[in-house]
């Protein structure tokens, strides 16, 4: 019997789902991941690889390094895994990456609790289940399985990583811990497509200065709100520019590749002032293969033609673009496991929003993205994931780490 039967033999669905349940029962908002990190090293050794390691990285020296991702949550500490399966001496390392940080429940009702980890009619509900502690649940168990199989030809490592959604920290430090990796997949919700591509992400804060006044005399003051909305047109026609005429064949084939987004806009104090002051924040899209520097240079010019009294800082998180050739061997590999697993040809795509993927491109690993379905869940209300695409994660990434050479 092959490597990749007797692992497939070896995968325990029941004991997946029970620890995918048990990570999303763990809040774990960024910032936070502390408690989390804590029960996936548990459970690693739990699972037979003993070669876990639980890290607290030095920030400090994080946010010393030229490369520093950029961060949004405030933290104190931060933590990540490493759990190994160890293959045979010498040959190439897979490294299966995944994140445990999660986004706020937000303020609107859920139908229940949001850390419930509930298993119900097929469904694993909870914050996290799809972005993505399920997937990280799935890697785990597909690493355990070939361990138990007799090992793959090289190592098989997990990567359980914080500071995810708010810039990559985690990936950034756990790869200068270790970036010795002949190829890389990282499990964001997919829909079980295979993410060659990946668009890049920079956050703005833009201040446009009014002259304040009192509202019964607002001739004689200038209001933050009049200026900023040439800046909000200026924003748009830069949008529909940057996504005139997009080279990437994987990114062009999506409705929008490259967002430029206004999420706050915050002006005035009084009702009856004309307002002095008016701050936004959005996102702004950098397609792939173009410098984020060209992106942040094309924004400030847009934004200083519209409103030349505007200032635009780069604050939050600093995604870059990235791309794996679809014929490279490491695509080919998940490509081919995933469609045998579906029974179906799997595609290649390209995705609109920053990843840790690119962090991994940016040290020359191949990398690719392929994950369950629950995209359009993540970050939203009622959170959820078919509790079997977590075990055909499982199995394609056995598939994949097996036929990895």
């Amino acid at each position: 019997m092959s490597l990749e039967a007797r692992a497939l033999d070896a995968l325990d669905p029941d004991a997946l789902l029970a620890d995918a349940a048990a990570l999303v029962r763990i809040p774990s908002v960024t910032g936070d991941e502390r408690a989390v990190m804590e029960r996936f090293a548990a459970l690693a050794r739990e699972r037979g690889l003993h070669d876990a390691t639980l890290t607290e990285h030095d920030l400090a020296a994080l946010r010393a390094d030229p490369g520093h991702p950029g961060e949004e949550a405030a933290r104190t500490a931060l933590l990540g895994v490493t759990a190994v399966a160890r293959g045979h001496a010498g040959g190439p390392r897979l490294c299966l990456n995944g994140h445990l940080d999660v986004v706020a429940p937000g303020t609107a009702p859920w139908a229940r609790d949001p850390c419930s980890g509930d298993l119900e009619a097929g469904l694993l509900h909870g914050r996290g289940a799809a972005d993505m502690k399920g997937a990280v649940a799935a890697s785990l168990h597909a690493a355990a399985a070939i361990a138990a199989a007799g090992g793959a030809p090289g190592d098989v490592v997990v990567q359980a990583v914080a500071s995810e959604e708010d810039g990559g920290l985690g990936t950034f430090a756990a790869l200068r811990e270790d970036g010795a990796f002949a190829g890389a997949v990282v499990c964001e919700p997919t829909a079980f497509d295979v993410a060659c591509a990946q668009a890049g992400a920079l956050t703005f804060t833009g201040v446009v200065p009014g002259v304040g006044a009192h509202a019964a005399m607002r001739l004689h003051g200038v209001s933050a709100i009049d200026r900023y909305l040439p800046v909000h047109a200026a924003l748009a026609a830069l949008e529909r520019e940057v996504n005139a005429d997009v080279a990437n064949p994987l990114m062009a084939a999506l409705a929008l590749p490259y967002p430029v987004s206004v999420g706050r806009v915050r002006a005035g104090e009084w009702s009856s002032s004309v307002p002095d002051r008016l701050e936004f924040e959005g996102r702004a899209g950098v397609p792939v293969g173009v410098a984020p520097a060209a992106v942040r240079a094309r924004l400030e010019a847009a934004v200083r033609a519209a409103c030349p009294e505007a200032s635009i800082a780069w604050t939050g998180g600093r995604f870059g673009p990235a791309e794996t050739a679809v014929e490279h061997p490491l695509a080919r590999t998940v490509l081919a496991a995933t469609s045998e697993e579906l029974g179906r040809a799997a595609r290649p795509v390209g995705v609109p929003y920053g990843a840790d993927m690119r962090l991994f491109r940016e040290r020359g690993i191949p990398c690719v993205m392929v994950g369950t379905r629950g995209l359009d869940r993540a970050h939203a209300v009622d959170e959820h994931v078919p509790a079997e695409d977590l075990v055909r994660l499982a199995r394609i990434l056995i598939r994949v780490a097996a036929r990895f050479a």
